[in-house]
């Protein structure tokens, strides 16, 4: 036999047998649909940047070479 005290405990108790959610580890969904760059566009990125390091290179180079032609002329 059940009486109300019972009932309203039984209404309220948590059931044992759900497990908990283990939230440690968890990320937000945004990082879930972040676009992972695929190897071409790594590859892309490197040759881009690889690129920008060689022009920079180039225009020193250039300045210098500049540098030496007026100092040949002025010497001769």
């Amino acid at each position: 036999m059940k009486n109300p005290e019972y009932d309203e405990w039984q209404s309220k108790r948590i059931n044992d047998n759900i497990p908990k959610l283990n939230l440690e580890g968890v990320r937000p969904m945004e990082e879930y649909l972040q676009a992972i760059p695929s190897e071409l566009e790594i590859i892309k990125q490197d040759f881009e940047k690889r690129n920008l390091e060689l022009k920079k290179k180039i225009e020193r180079l250039e300045e210098e070479k500049m540098h030496l032609r007026l100092d040949v002329d002025s010497k001769s």
